[in-house]
């Protein structure tokens, strides 16, 4: 098998579980050296064991700048460079309607799922430039793209991910730095396992949930759709793409739904004032 990231550094926030976890693993396989950062430490220990010597992990919370930056830095001095930076740590947040939202909560929801990816894309980038090269990606979603498919909160940081990605790659590409983001569909990874009511470990339940739901019939949403799709964007495949926000969704964004579309059948055209037939 051709190894698409042979002798490059990966860093990963969230990378312990679900798409971080499933996006190391995939890396890892085509050759690449990974950082994972994650605020679960047993599970993370447990995780790069598991990876070997390909792998090394640090706590690290991402509402801390400090953390973030050691994470970063580990890989440049353990590893000697980093060429990737995959911000995906995330949380669903602050839910329920605007008025009954806690300020702390709406704070903490954006120190997460904004003030993360900041932290990341500041200290790549500060390494890529010296470089000349990197690959910076981050994870929006389809609520980042579109109204009403999650929290404020989380809508309100996922659509500012997305102008983050378009103003970084304005700024370093002329450095040789890529820089893009994911719009991702729910996906059947333990946050979309307990947002949809199951136990966050109840995996097969979620994709049952989510087979129903997609635009793709009978066709859920797993983590590895989107490691495949971050992969793609941290190689050479993708070398001629930036500033650009990659739907993974079944087709969700173009208004595909699970049913039949309204326009299913065949009828006489429609014309003026309430003709039909041509």
């Amino acid at each position: 098998m051709e190894q698409r990231l042979s002798g490059r550094v990966a860093v990963i926030t969230g990378g312990a579980s679900g798409i971080g976890a499933a996006t190391a693993e995939k890396f890892v396989e085509h050759g690449a050296k990974v950082v994972l950062g994650d605020i679960q430490q047993g599970p993370l220990d447990e995780f790069v064991a598991r990876l070997g010597d390909n792998a090394i992990g640090l706590r690290c919370d991402v509402t801390n700048e400090d953390d973030v930056a050691a994470l970063v830095d580990l890989a440049v001095s353990h590893f000697g460079r980093i060429d990737v930076m995959f911000n995906n740590a995330g949380i669903v947040g602050a839910i329920g309607p605007m008025d009954t939202t806690p300020t702390s909560e709406w704070k903490f929801s954006l120190d997460v799922l904004l003030n993360g990816v900041f932290y990341g894309m500041k200290h790549a980038s500060r390494h890529m430039k010296v470089q000349g090269s990197g690959s910076i990606i981050s994870m929006s979603s389809t609520a980042g793209v579109m109204g009403g498919l999650g929290p404020h909160a989380y809508a309100a940081a996922k659509h500012a991910v997305v102008g983050l990605t378009k103003n970084l790659a304005a700024e370093v590409g002329s450095n040789g730095i890529r820089v893009n983001c994911i719009a991702a569909a729910s996906m059947a990874t333990p946050m979309v396992a307990a947002a949809l009511g199951n136990e966050h470990t109840n995996i097969d339940d979620t994709l049952t949930a989510l087979a129903d739901m997609s635009p793709l019939r009978g066709r859920p949403g797993r983590a590895d759709d989107i490691a495949n799709a971050v992969l793609w964007l941290a190689s050479d495949e993708a070398g001629y793409i930036s500033g650009h926000t990659l739907a993974v969704d079944a087709g969700l964004t173009t208004g595909s739904t699970a049913g039949d579309p309204s326009f299913a059948e065949y009828q006489p055209i429609m014309r003026e004032a309430g003709n039909k037939g041509l």
